[in-house]
């Protein structure tokens, strides 16, 4: 895998709740400021990791169904499924440092 995948509400538990391993999501919004500098991050990690790691992005806006199962209010919201489990989460824009450390530690 190289790069990010897009899902839907349509796709989310296949491409994610489904996944053996880590999977970060990415619920972001076009109108969204910070979630445009955190996105060359996890392209970036995406690719570093590809294979080890899934990156996905999901659009609030379009995809209002998941955000509200997983209580996602703010974006950028990072969750970090494992094995199909929320482990962790981080809301705003951080540091590309942050973003990997947690991804480390989960991974």
């Amino acid at each position: 895998m190289n790069g990010t995948v897009d899902v839907t509400d349509e796709t989310f538990q296949q491409e994610v709740e489904q996944h053996a391993g880590l999977a970060i999501v990415d619920f972001w919004a076009t109108w969204c400021g910070p979630c445009r500098i955190i996105a060359p991050v996890l392209e970036d990690l995406a690719a570093r990791y590809a294979g080890r790691v899934k990156v996905a992005k999901l659009d609030v806006d379009e995809n209002q169904r998941t955000p509200s199962r997983y209580s996602v209010r703010a974006s950028p919201t990072l969750l970090f499924f494992k094995d199909g489990r929320v482990v962790g989460q981080i809301v705003g824009a951080v540091p590309a440092h942050r973003i990997e450390a947690a991804l480390l530690e989960h991974a």
